[in-house]
Formats: structure tokens, sequence, C-alpha cells
């Protein structure tokens, strides 16, 4: 292959010259010229600019964005190739280069190329323009080329050789006085080391003898430390055993004042509460039998008075008072009763009310209706929920006037209403809403008054 990316022949001579295939004109008989090749490269990369989209080549036109400084670097085969194979292009290329450097495009086209211009310059544009002899132009500037490299090449070798020699004698003259300071500080070091040697000896001697009593000291030491280790070990078990004792006994103080306080606080609560209980219902049995005050002054003024007096109660009137079982009056009667106690049964309540509610919005429904309750009785109110089976504690606000309580792991709703009932003193007014026959049979033994779910339904419909 020709021009500039065929491979040279040897067996033409470098003066020769041939027509470029197809074309009839001379083409070079081995490849461009390095250093001609780059100018004829950027001179086309400048030239690249000025032109259309459609006038480029179609293998040059992915770079038509590009900086001339990037075609350069990056299509620089490509532009060579162009160049070589589509004279068009070649052409295009050397009408920029004539409008930029219209004199040395003009001695060439004269057949004169000025003397003072670089041999580069002259061989790409000849390269480019094509005029007679373009092809032994180009190839003189590449010998002249690669022969000024070579005498730069030769200059620099010498110039390095010469700095090379000037740095080897320097060396010499420095190794030669380095080992003339040598031998001095080596007879110097034998002298030192002699006397080294002479004073080791006698270190050695006091190093043996320190040695000798070192080992007798560590051997007396060791005994002292082992036997403060027992003493110490002993020492510590003693405390051991004493702190233990220590924390013992405060434990069991400590017990005993919380027992002594707790059992103080809740008896004295119990019994503050069943006073409370006795002296309400004192009260309200004089109110409900209509009893007349203590005499203490024998007959009264009003006594003296005529008039009709109205008839008293008797045991048989009070009987037909009672409510029936169903009638939602009856839990307002006992919630009436002095220091009345409402524990209420809570998931049993609203499954039978309103099953199909979510548990969340059950329970909201039913606590809501007992803040009214307790608010219109006054009585105090406890809510009982199973919490076994929660995952997490449940967040709730209780309402004002409502105690909401859940079971712990492990035990059941039913359980801690029993609890709750065997918590109060005896002879207080509890009253506990369950459907649970279970429950409410457990509860009456303990003094409670069970009352059936659908009876506080009733109720808190009213509310």
């Amino acid at each position: 292959m020709d021009g500039i990316g065929g491979d040279p022949r040897p067996e033409e001579r470098a003066d020769e010259h041939v027509p470029a295939p197809g074309t009839g004109e001379p083409a070079l008989d081995r490849p461009l010229p390095e250093g001609v090749r780059h100018r004829v490269v950027a001179i086309a990369a400048d030239a690249f600019g000025g032109f259309t989209y459609p006038e480029l080549p179609v293998g040059l036109r992915p770079y038509a964005r590009f900086t001339p400084s990037r075609r350069v670097k990056y299509a620089a085969n490509a532009l060579a190739a162009a160049l070589e194979s589509d004279a068009a292009f070649r052409q295009k290329v050397a009408a920029r280069l004539r409008e930029s450097q219209p004199e040395l495009t003009g001695a060439l086209d004269a057949g004169t190329p000025p003397p003072a211009a670089d041999p580069l310059d002259v061989a790409a544009a000849a390269y480019l323009l094509r005029p007679a002899g373009w092809a032994k132009l180009v190839t003189t500037a590449g010998e002249e080329a690669e022969r000024a490299d070579a005498e730069r090449a030769d200059e620099e070798t010498l110039r390095e050789l010469a700095k090379l020699r000037a740095e080897v004698e320097a060396l010499h003259d420095q190794a030669r006085t380095e080992a003339a300071r040598a031998r001095t500080e080596l007879d110097t070091v034998r002298k030192e080391s002699d006397a080294l040697h002479r004073k080791l000896r006698a270190a050695l001697s006091d190093v043996k003898r320190a040695e000798a009593a070192q080992r007798k000291l560590q051997a007396e030491l060791d005994e002292t430390r082992a036997a403060a280790a027992q003493e110490r070990a002993a020492a510590e078990s003693e405390a051991r055993r004493l702190r233990t004792r220590l924390a013992e006994a405060e434990s069991t103080v400590e017990a005993g004042r919380r027992a002594v306080r707790e059992g103080r606080s809740v008896e004295d609560v119990r019994l503050r509460l069943l006073l409370d209980t006795v002296l309400d219902a004192a009260s309200g049995l004089r109110r409900e039998l209509a009893l007349p005050p203590r005499d203490t002054m024998g007959v009264r003024p009003a006594d003296t008075v005529d008039a009709v007096a109205p008839g008293s109660f008797s045991a048989r009137d009070i009987a037909t008072r009672a409510l029936s079982e169903t009638d939602p009056a009856l839990l307002d009667q006992l919630l009436a009763l002095p220091q009345a106690h409402l524990v209420v049964d809570g998931y049993n309540v609203t499954k039978t009310g309103y099953p199909s509610l979510p548990l969340e919005k059950q329970r909201l429904r039913l606590l809501g209706g007992l803040a009214a309750l307790a608010a219109q009785s006054g009585a105090e109110v406890t809510c009982v929920f199973d919490g076994a089976d929660l995952d997490m504690p449940v967040l709730l606000a209780p309402p004002r006037g409502v105690r909401v309580l859940f079971s712990k792991a492990g035990e059941t709703a039913d359980e801690l209403i029993r609890r709750l009932v065997r918590a109060e003193p005896p002879g207080r007014q509890i009253v506990v809403v369950s459907a649970d026959r279970e429950v409410a049979d457990g509860v009456a033994k303990a003094g409670a008054r069970p009352v059936a779910s659908t009876l506080l339904l009733k109720r808190l419909a009213r509310v």
C-alpha cells in the first residue's frame, strides 16, 4: 500500500516515484515521514472546522464537533486515510491552506520553495497541494528531518557522555578520599575495639556476680509473694463471706420493713374503707327506713299538735320494692349503695354487645359508657381486660373515673377479677359484671354480687 498508511518497498530506489493507482498522479514509494505526517494531520484538523457536515467524508463525520487538538489526538489515522484516499477532501484542505499561508503555497506553485521555510512545513504543503515534484520534496524533507534528528541525537549523546565522564571522575576522586578517611577511621576503631574488649571482659565478670545476686533476691521475692498471695486470698475469702452475710442481713431487714409498711398500709386502707362503708350503709338505711332521730329530749313540742301522720314502711313494703334481675334499674340500685365497687369483665361484655367491632373499638366504646356511668353514680369502677395473649402493652388513656387493668402473662381476666374481689374488705358492696357462670359463682362465694353482661349493656344504652 502506498502513501501514508503503506509499507516501504525496498526493491525500489528512494528517488523513484510511481503514479497512484487509478489517479495518474505520482505517489510516494515509502510511508510518509512521521514529522510530515503530523504536520499534514494538524493542517487538516485546523481546516476541518470550516467544512459543512455534508462536505466531510463519512468516516470523519463523527469528529465534526471535536476541537482541533482532540481531532489530532483521536482522529489522526482517519484524517490521514481520508487525505490519502479522498482527493476531493484533500483539495478542500489544500484550498484552506492557500488561504491561511498564501506565500508558502504561492512559492510551491511557482516551483521555488522558500529556502528559509521549515522543511516539514514545505513537505506538508507539497503533499496537500501536489505541485510538480511534490513527492521528491516530501522525501527530501523526511530525509532532512531524520538527519537533523540524528544529529541532535548525536549531540545529546556526546553531551551526556561528557557529563557521565565528569561524574565518573568526580566519583573516583570521592572514592579515593573516602578510602583514605575509612582507613584512618578503621585504625581508630581498632584501637577503640581493643579498649572495649577489655572493658567488656570486666563488665561480663560484674554481670555474672550481679546475676548470682539477682537469682538469690528473686528466690526470696518469690517466697514473699507466695506468702502474700495466700494471705490475700484468705482475706478476700473472709471479706466475701462477711459481705454476703451483711447483704443477707440488709435484705432481711429491708424485707421486714417493707412487709411492715405494706401490711400497715393495706390494713389501714381496708379498715378505713370498711368503716366508711358501715357509716354510709347506716346513714342510707336510716334514710331508707325513715327512722326518727335518737330521742334525747322526750316528747317534743311538735308531738303535741293534733294531725294525721303518714303510714310507715313495713318489711313487706320494702320487699315489694325488689327489682327483676333483667331490669337496668337494679344496677342503679346496687351502685347507689355506700362505697359500691363495680368490676367489669371487659371482653365478656363487648363480645356480648358488639362482637363485630375490632377489639380496639370495643374497648373504647365500653370505656366511654363506663365513664358516663361512673360520673352519674359516683361508684368506683374497674374494667378488666384479658392481656395474656397480647404481643405488646396496649397504649390506652383511661377515661376519668374508670380504672383499666390488663391481666399479666400467664393469667386470665377471670383470675384477675377474683384477686380484685379478694382484695376488698368483707362487707363492702362489690358488683361483678360477667356472663361467665364460673366467674359469677366464684365471686358470689367471695361475697360479691354477680350481674349479667346484658344488664350492664341495657343500662349503658340509657347513658
